[in-house]
């Protein structure tokens, strides 16, 4: 009996982590890199990304490999290539003004591509969400009444 490659691979990811441990281990690489310190007396975060783009050259590298986890991620998880362009933007961005001294430690603090692109990510799960059945066979959908002015 043959059994196609496809079928293979299917059976491996039913078998694999399920979307919400993904979003789970996703969502506190992100924290851990973009926000997992708190900066006393004020409203801001730091991150891994932060403190690894001092190290210059190697630092910024190492953020843009850690950074791509998070997209590599998101097309498993189907994401459009369009929106991967986004969130590869997002990591260039960040990549490239972060090799540039002092003015990317600067953008660090502020710019979040991490979380940005967990954004996108989350985004896009939640839209293809809606109108799906839920574990109970419940489909839940968005609408929008109008109200007419008589």
């Amino acid at each position: 009996m043959a059994v196609t490659q496809t079928a293979v691979f299917e059976a491996i990811k039913g078998t694999g982590p399920s979307r919400t441990d993904t979003l789970a281990r996703l969502d506190a690489l992100a924290t851990l890199m973009d926000s997992a310190i708190a900066i006393p007396g004020t409203r801001l975060r730091l991150g891994l990304d932060s403190l690894i783009g001092l190290v210059p050259g190697i630092g910024d590298i190492a953020s843009a490999v850690i950074s791509s986890y998070i997209v590599w991620e998101a097309r498993q998880l189907g994401l459009p290539r369009w929106k991967i362009a986004r969130m590869i933007g997002n990591v260039a961005l960040d990549t490239t003004v972060g090799a540039i001294p002092l003015v990317g430690d600067v953008l660090d603090v502020f710019f979040k591509s991490n979380r940005r692109n967990l954004k996108i990510l989350r985004d896009h799960l939640e839209r293809e969400r809606v109108g799906q059945p839920d574990q109970n066979g419940v489909i839940e959908a968005e609408y929008t009444v109008v109200r007419s002015g008589r």
